[in-house]
């Protein structure tokens, strides 16, 4: 395995600049996430690491060779990487066992001992080889496809949001099992993704993306917890952001006064914004000294419940609580905050969660 190194990359369509500038660096034997929303430029960015398509500028780099820029432009079935698109893409023509070994040596391919390796690496059962893809569950396809990436061991791994077309139980046993292959053979990894939960529980590192730009690279819990923008903390999950006046160490708002931290970069006394997770919010019957809510509706999920909160002044929040004892619409109930708030200038913006 390699590592891989993208220095200043850019790149546009037409008269449409897709990257423009794109520092990455990923260490040999870990695994990346490129996170963000539809058209940030995540999967120009695979394509261009894969070979696909071209830079305009900058360079891409396997261990210390130059793949792209610098007036080189290595083909792509010359970079030594495996790919797994997002619909697997495998030869329906071919048995899994046909489309494991495509790649490989004709003796490797005869003896079938690397296709057994294989399988037994990605979680499936060596009797599936002499089946069609057809005759496979989407979640045993993408395994082959996986299976397929890694048979002539590549320098890289690239994943092409490769669960997005299974349902949510099968998209989450499908991802341990890939997981845990890649983790098992060392391999040097990125993932293309929009699904937050799938960036945070598979990546050593999660590199944010937005119009073109990287705005954040780090582990995922400093990602959640210490998001460098606002618009950041609104995509990797759940957010309550509310208006704040900052002093003395504490930040008054529409949920009392509360400690908090910084977030990216210092921010005066005065006026500010402050961001709390949902699952920092606690309920309880109604008292005098704190600040109390009229519960708007619930969401149940079974494992835990979303319960959405209107505040004096027609500001609304949510709350991430178990199952049990739940409010219902109309209650009112007081709140208190675990934890500390992180607090941002007063201009800065944030994108709508997603209700």
């Amino acid at each position: 395995m390699s590592s891989l190194t993208v220095h200043g990359i850019t790149k546009s369509f037409a008269a449409t600049p897709v990257l423009t500038g794109v520092d990455l660096h990923v260490p040999e034997g870990s695994f990346i996430a490129l996170l963000g929303p539809s058209g940030c430029g995540k999967t120009t960015l695979l394509r261009l690491i894969a070979g696909f398509d071209d830079p305009d500028s900058g360079t891409v780099v396997l261990g210390e060779r130059v793949v792209a820029g610098g007036g080189r432009s290595v083909p792509a079935r010359r970079r030594g990487i495996g790919f797994v698109p997002q619909e697997g893409g495998l030869f329906p023509h071919l048995t899994v066992a046909g489309n494991i070994s495509f790649g490989l040596p004709r003796g490797q391919r005869r003896d079938g001992v690397r296709v057994r390796e294989l399988l037994e690496l990605v979680g499936l059962h060596a009797a599936l080889a002499e089946r069609s893809p057809h005759q496979l569950s989407g979640g045993q396809q993408q395994r082959v496809a996986l299976a397929r990436a890694l048979a002539p061991r590549p320098s890289l791994v690239l994943l092409d949001e490769p669960f997005s077309s299974l349902d949510a139980a099968l998209r989450e046993e499908t991802r341990v099992a890939v997981s845990a292959a890649l983790t098992a053979t060392g391999a040097t990894a990125v993932l293309v993704t929009h699904d937050q939960a799938e960036a945070l529980s598979m990546a050593d590192q999660v590199a944010v993306l937005r119009g073109g730009r990287l705005v954040q690279l780090t582990d995922p819990r400093t990602l959640y917890r210490r998001p460098g923008d606002l618009d950041v903390a609104t995509f990797v999950g759940e957010a309550v952001v509310l208006d704040a006046k900052l002093r003395g160490g504490l930040a008054s708002s529409a949920l009392g006064e509360l400690p908090y931290e910084a977030a990216a970069v210092a921010v005066p006394d005065g006026p500010a914004r402050i961001l709390l997770r949902p699952e920092q919010l606690r309920l309880a019957a109604p008292r005098p000294d704190g600040p109390t809510a009229r519960v708007r509706s619930v969401d149940y999920y079974g494992h835990d419940s979303r319960v959405w909160l209107d505040l004096p002044g027609g500001v609304r929040v949510s709350a991430r609580l178990d199952g049990a004892d739940l409010p219902a619409a109309g209650d009112d109930v007081s709140i208190t905050v675990r934890g500390t708030a992180l607090a941002f200038p007063a201009g800065a913006t944030a994108s709508e969660p997603v209700a």
